[in-house]
């Protein structure tokens, strides 16, 4: 007992005597001894560690009962090594207090486990250049093959940053002209028709809950509502802002809900959106009776509010797609182009809109 006959060593389904567990327990399991106890190569149980066609499903089966048996885990290092990449995708983010870079993140995640990789997070605590250079750094001590960058800020400066060699790298929702492959929601075309459907509907003019000022989408957003306002012939009221937040929506909302004139209000985000609801609702201000609504992202909550929210929808599904389709393409040296590439939106209509009062139907203060 404890001893393994030699002639049965290495033996295809021999027998794995007592004295070899307690050695494999000790050094882990490794690939011979999985191809031992099921009877094939150590071949066939790469191709199914690796999870190539042209296995039986038989011997796949009991190849994968094996591999759990005895405790085996793939060498992903090794594999790497000779594969010559590691199938992990880095993603730099500001934070993740935000619904759109969460979504994001969840869609990029997706996106590359469909691919078969991995994603590993570099949160950057605050969006400085150095916090943001500390984060590629991080890169060329971590195993990824390449990088997507969600960051609302302008702080990419091809200048100052180096990346790793040989990582890919492309940048969802952020102004980083032509030096990158860029992914993002179209934000100017989904606010230009937001603020037309609620002028279609005959509002002389939209007031303007925006995002924080330091913010790519705020700004794009911003600047289409004035220009939409500008082509209709509108002049431009001053506008409001919060930092995406309902409890800063509900703040702009009291200032908003004072003005007697004010009749419909686009909303940067479906957050800010919600706490101009309450606002609004709390000063006796009826929405869509006395003041129509539109918020931005169509968050899966916002056909819940009270009432549903009209909005603009932001595929975050197809953002993700299309970044982890970008460092794909240029991992395999496939062609590729630099510059922006835009994923459209669409206007949901709900209830939070409607025709302004009439002029004898609006509220006396």
């Amino acid at each position: 007992m404890g001893t393994v006959d030699s002639t049965s060593a290495g033996v295809p389904g021999a027998p794995v005597r007592n004295g070899e567990r307690a050695a494999r327990a000790t050094r882990g399991a490794s690939m011979a001894d999985v191809a031992r106890l099921v009877g094939v190569s150590s071949q066939t149980v790469s191709r199914v560690s690796n999870g190539y066609a042209g296995v039986n499903e038989e011997t796949r089966r009991q190849v994968l009962a094996a591999m759990k048996e005895l405790g085996y885990r793939p060498n992903s290092a090794a594999r790497a090594l000779k594969r010559g990449e590691f199938r992990t995708i880095g993603v730099i983010t500001f934070g993740l207090s935000t619904t759109g870079n969460v979504r994001t993140l969840e869609a990029i995640a997706t996106s590359a486990a469909h691919e078969g990789y991995a994603v590993t997070l570099l949160p950057v605590a605050v969006p400085t250049q150095d916090e943001v250079r500390g984060a590629f750094s991080r890169l060329g001590e971590l195993a990824v093959d390449a990088v997507i960058i969600i960051q609302e800020v302008h702080l990419i400066d091809a200048v100052t940053l180096s990346l790793p060699p040989n990582v890919q790298v492309v940048v969802a929702d952020s102004d980083a002209g032509d030096r990158y492959t860029v992914v993002d929601t179209d934000q100017a075309g989904g606010t230009r028709t937001a603020v037309r459907h609620l002028l279609d509907l005959g509002h002389r003019t939209v007031r303007h809950l925006a995002g924080p000022e330091e913010s790519y989408a705020a700004q794009r957003r911003a600047d289409a509502w004035r220009a939409e306002l500008t082509e209709a012939g509108r002049t431009p009221p001053p506008l409001v802002r919060g930092d995406w937040s309902a409890e800063s929506g509900y703040r702009a909302g009291l200032e908003l809900a004072s003005q007697e004139d004010c009749t419909a209000v686009f909303a940067a985000n479906d957050q800010m959106a919600l706490g101009l609801l309450r606002a609004l609702h709390g000063q006796g201000r009826r929405v869509p009776e006395d003041v129509s609504v539109v918020g931005f992202d169509d968050i899966p909550e916002s056909g819940s509010f009270l009432p549903p929210l009209t909005t603009i929808h932001q595929d975050f599904a197809e953002v993700g797609r299309r970044c982890v389709e970008g460092v794909l393409r240029q991992m395999r040296r496939e062609e590729t182009r630099h510059g922006l590439t835009l994923v459209p939106t669409r206007l949901v209509v709900r209830d939070s809109t409607a025709p302004p009062p009439s002029p004898s139907r609006r509220p006396v203060r």
